[in-house]
């Protein structure tokens, strides 16, 4: 699709793999013609423009600059964006309605600070080397660091240390100091709650140090918040402050402050669904609509929820009749800790769940640095372990039809971790209610990853920096992810919209009746595997997977 194309009216109402050589991987899934299904989205693809989305996202950026500069939930800026979410939906003849819910809206009160005391002295950037974590307490600290069970060198794995994840890392713990920790195995929580258990005065979360995971952290503790001054840092700063020490007092004295705001406020989801369609056939196609607080978050999110309000208004314009509802979701809060979208799925009743075949994701489309990254839901490249859950039966086909619309295009893709970070997560995990999950995919185009010179040489860009340099900072804005060559922002916006187009109306047509999503083979599964760059055996980390924990 052009860059370029004349917009089409949206006022209108609903009217009733990898390439290999030159050739396309075969068919492998029951039923499934990769080139028929290519020909029957051609025409809806074309009307699914770039020009169109950074239409929306000039929206977001416009609520942030009236409100302070950001768009999170809880305040003006994402109200304005739902609102616009909501009249555009509206518009194009969607069934829209509004989801409150309150949640606990937290962030700094005042700036934070952090700085190094013992020589040589150093003051460290927020956003940049440090950043408060979400849910943390508020304190004022100075105080000698202790290092606790930490791992230097990294093992080779992600998730390969258990820093602070037991009460028994702390033995010998003096109290008054400063906890240093390091990301693995458990949650941020658990290390935040044992090192104020030990008597830690506060406490520092440095990156693990594989590849793809040395970049400044951004952690959720989760709700409600913890009485504990905390931070997250790069594993380099980390790996600096622990002064070659792995267990015990580092001999450096550290300065920490925390002014946190926490608050109960009101926000909403967003959701439309299409009058017509199967009520008992539902595909969810689902974006997260705010930012964090340090920006106006134009790629996290609104390179997702803008491309699916975009598919939403392309869907109606066109006449389309949808087989099954589409339900299109923007969630609220997500940056909180997936809020929004866990909201919504506890409050399904048994029967609404299991009207829901699928549900389809799209959280972090358009980085400036980007990598073509399809979810790994058959768990072929990434088996489950520690960050990584188990992909509910189905979710392998939704992977294989973008891996099949990448490779009809020519494309290289590669797997990511099925971590469950993002918003799929709530639809993904079992409950003691629901013991088998809904089936879930989707796309990324990274965050804080590092993007490899193998990478570059496939998607282009710049090897050696960030998949989003701007993640989750201020310079996260419309201007910044229009970036052209060597970033490669509005390529990414372009060939992933396409394959969210692509998939979303395959699947509003698929008669899961005769052909449900379970019915993927085992060719299929393996092919798979060898529908990636080089088999992505080490996939970076995502923005989803440092969230919430490991």
């Amino acid at each position: 699709m052009s860059y370029f194309r004349d917009r089409r009216s949206r006022a209108g109402v609903f009217a009733t793999l990898a390439f290999v050589g030159s050739s396309l991987i075969a068919p492998v899934a029951s039923g499934a013609n990769p080139i028929s299904e290519i020909e029957q989205t051609k025409g809806f693809r074309k009307g699914v423009t770039v020009a169109g989305i950074r239409e929306h996202q000039a929206a977001f950026q416009s609520f942030a600059d009236d409100n302070g500069g950001n768009r999170p939930s809880g305040l003006g800026g994402y109200d304005a964006s739902a609102q616009y979410v909501y009249d555009r939906a509206t518009a194009a003849g969607y069934d829209v309605s509004f989801q409150e819910f309150t949640f606990t809206f937290v962030g700094d009160a005042t700036p934070p600070v952090f700085e190094r005391i013992t020589a040589p002295a150093a003051v460290y950037v927020d956003g940049v080397d440090f950043g408060t974590a979400s849910y943390s307490g508020s304190g004022d600290v100075t105080a000698p660091i202790t290092a606790v069970d930490l791992v230097v060198p990294s093992p080779g794995l992600m998730n390969g240390n258990t820093s602070g994840c037991e009460a028994g890392d702390f033995a010998g713990f003096t109290v008054g100091h400063i906890a240093l920790m390091q990301r693995g195995t458990c949650t941020f929580r658990v290390k935040a709650e044992n090192a104020l258990a030990a008597g830690a005065a506060a406490a520092i979360i440095f990156n693990e140090g594989q590849p793809g995971r040395t970049a400044v952290l951004f952690p959720t503790l989760s709700p409600p918040p913890v009485d504990l001054p905390t931070i997250g840092i790069t594993f380099e700063l980390g790996n600096s402050l622990r002064n070659g020490v792995v267990n015990g007092p580092t001999g450096v004295t550290v300065h920490v402050k925390s002014d946190q705001l926490a608050e109960e406020r009101t926000t909403r989801n967003v959701i439309a669904e299409t009058p017509g369609g199967d009520p008992n056939r539902v595909v969810v196609v689902g974006a997260h609509l705010d930012s964090v607080t340090r920006g106006p978050g134009i790629n996290d999110n609104g390179s997702g929820s803008g491309t699916i309000l975009e598919i939403a208004e392309v869907f109606a314009a066109q006449g389309r009749d949808a087989r099954n509802k589409l339900r299109f979701m923007w969630y609220a809060a997500e940056e909180g800790g997936l809020i929004g979208s866990s909201y919504y799925v506890a409050n399904l009743s048994a029967a609404e769940r299991g009207q829901i075949e699928m549900m389809l994701n799209f959280d972090m489309v358009g980085s400036p640095n980007m990598v073509r990254f399809v979810y790994d839901g058959n768990n072929s490249t990434f088996p489950v372990g520690p960050g990584v859950q188990l992909g509910p039966p189905g979710s392998g086909e939704i992977e294989r039809v973008f891996a099949h619309y990448f490779a009809s295009q020519g494309l290289l893709s590669e797997p990511t971790p099925f971590s469950g970070r993002s918003d799929y997560g709530p639809f993904i995990t079992p409950t003691l209610a629901f013991p088998v999950g809904i089936p879930a995919g989707g796309l990324f185009t990274g965050a804080e990853g590092i993007k490899t010179v193998a990478q570059a040489a496939v998607y282009g860009g710049v090897p050696g920096a960030q998949y989003d340099p701007c993640y989750h900072l201020a310079c996260d804005t419309f201007a910044g992810t229009g970036l052209g060559t060597p970033w490669v922002g509005l390529t990414a916006l372009d060939q992933m919209s396409d394959a969210a187009a692509h998939a979303t109306l395959l699947f509003s047509k698929r008669n899961f009746a005769q052909e449900p999503l379970t019915t993927t083979s085992l060719a299929a599964d393996a092919a798979l595997r060898q529908l990636s760059v080089g088999g992505a055996t080490d996939s970076p980390s995502t923005e989803f997977d440092q969230r919430l924990s490991r």
